[in-house]
């Protein structure tokens, strides 16, 4: 039996590992980006907002069915009223009365009715765009802020490494300073140096742990969960892509949205001016009244009279004057579309410029990486010389910090290079329309 405990109790241990382990996986940018997709609050809602224009639809779509009402009353003549013709007067009704009937009203013409029917089919594919531009939008925020997170992980890298090797040279200066070779000054600028790297880190950290935590909010991951981005994800080749003059926005989810929006204006142009349109509808009705001057109305032997009624008709109605109001609406509705041409333009402009842009980011962070490549490489030289001259008593500690502010400066701006490179990449993607290819 206690074998058996203990058993138990070594393969528990080992699930509990197991779980920690697989908690700690890492994400990649493909892996957090189809997470996004399958997760993110805001996709889910745009998802949600396009079965919402599909019942828009069949809403408006029932005005062109039949509509069918049932009534019923019941109602008690205190007084009843008389018809009198000449010297005779007769009585109008019974004291009660009960009724019940079906109507019937079915649109034969109706422009206003068509003309919805068309914007709402046409409503349905504005929610699909929508749906599609906020997954884009989505891709390209998890992206930007997945690089973000590596950059400030190599960042905080680097301020690691520089904290142990001023601490090994603090370490130096201490024991020189203890057998009469090095000056107090000295001792305190190096702990002044190793304060300010520490704050550094903490800093750092801080900056690491929120964006991580709000890269974790936009894939729609709990905050508590634990992850851990590869950095090869940064480090992968950097090259320079085929660059074109000019690129085609006809495949744009930002025109396209831009183009049914025009469009539902127009319609909405369109069912203004129906209302200068006649109406014909289909008109009917069946009723069953019942009369007595008792209330027996609803007994088999009872007093009460019944009688059936029913009437089928057509309902023309002729708009002739409504105070130019249909004509002020109409106006509005120009109005709306000249703005959205204007829309439409800025639109157009802004996305040129975001591609012409992300092509000159693009050349000048590759041109940025090599130069700071070589400049961290000929940094790390100096900085080595200089150590080594300062433990052989040939340079001055100034010299040293010097070296090293200047190294890390270098592996900085390198890992700055790379993120803009990431940055401008994502942007010429999606200045192509193939933002989704990310998810690939």
């Amino acid at each position: 039996m206690i074998k058996q405990i203990k058993l138990i109790q070594l393969i528990l241990l080992g699930l509990f590992f197991t779980e920690v382990a697989s908690a700690q996986q890492q994400l990649t940018l493909k892996q957090a980006l189809n997470y996004a997709v399958e997760n993110s609050e805001n996709i889910r809602k745009s998802r949600l907002d396009i079965d919402g224009g599909r019942f828009k639809t069949e809403e408006i779509r029932s005005q062109a069915l039949p509509q069918l009402t049932g009534n019923s009353s019941l109602t008690y003549n205190p007084i009843i009223g008389q018809l009198v013709i000449g010297d005779q007067s007769f009585q109008l009704g019974k004291k009660w009365n009960a009724n019940a009937g079906i109507q019937l009203n079915q649109q034969l013409f109706n422009q206003q009715v068509f003309t919805g029917l068309q914007a709402a089919k046409k409503s349905e594919r504005y929610y699909n765009l929508s749906a599609e531009l906020t997954e884009e939008q989505i891709i390209e925020q998890v992206a930007n802020t997945y690089y973000q997170v590596l950059v400030n992980r190599q960042k905080l890298n680097v301020i690691d490494t520089n904290i142990k090797n001023v601490k090994v040279v603090e370490n130096i200066i201490a024991n020189q300073y203890k057998n009469g070779l090095a000056r107090k000054i000295d001792v305190d600028r190096i702990k002044v140096n190793l304060t300010n790297l520490q704050t550094q880190q903490e800093q750092t950290q801080n900056a690491v742990t929120q964006l991580e935590n709000q890269l974790k909010f936009y894939i729609g991951m709990p905050v508590h969960t634990a992850i851990v981005l590869p950095l090869t994800e940064l480090s992968e080749a950097i090259t320079l892509p085929e660059l074109a003059d000019s690129v085609s926005l006809d495949g744009r989810t930002e025109i396209k949205l831009l183009n049914v929006q025009q469009d539902l204006l127009k319609l909405q142009r369109k069912a203004y001016v129906s209302e200068y349109y006649p109406t014909l509808a289909l008109t009917g009705n069946l009723s069953y009244t019942g009369q007595s001057d008792k209330f027996d109305l609803f007994k088999s032997n009872g007093s009460a009279f019944w009688y059936n009624a029913s009437a089928i008709g057509l309902t023309l109605k002729i708009p002739i004057f409504n105070g130019f109001a249909t004509r002020s609406r109409i106006r509005q509705a120009d109005v709306e579309l000249k703005k959205a041409a204007e829309d439409r333009r800025q639109t157009t402009n802004s996305l040129n410029m975001a591609y012409e842009n992300a092509k000159i980011s693009i050349r000048n962070s590759i041109s940025t990486i090599n130069t700071q490549r070589e400049n961290v490489m000929l940094a790390q030289e100096i900085y080595k010389s200089t150590q080594n001259n300062y433990n052989n008593g040939l340079a001055v500690l100034t010299d040293l910090l010097d070296t090293e502010n200047a190294l890390t400066e270098a592996q900085n701006s390198y890992t700055q290079a790379l993120l803009n490179y990431k940055v401008a990449e994502i942007q010429l993607i999606k200045s192509n329309g193939n933002i989704k290819s990310l998810l690939k």
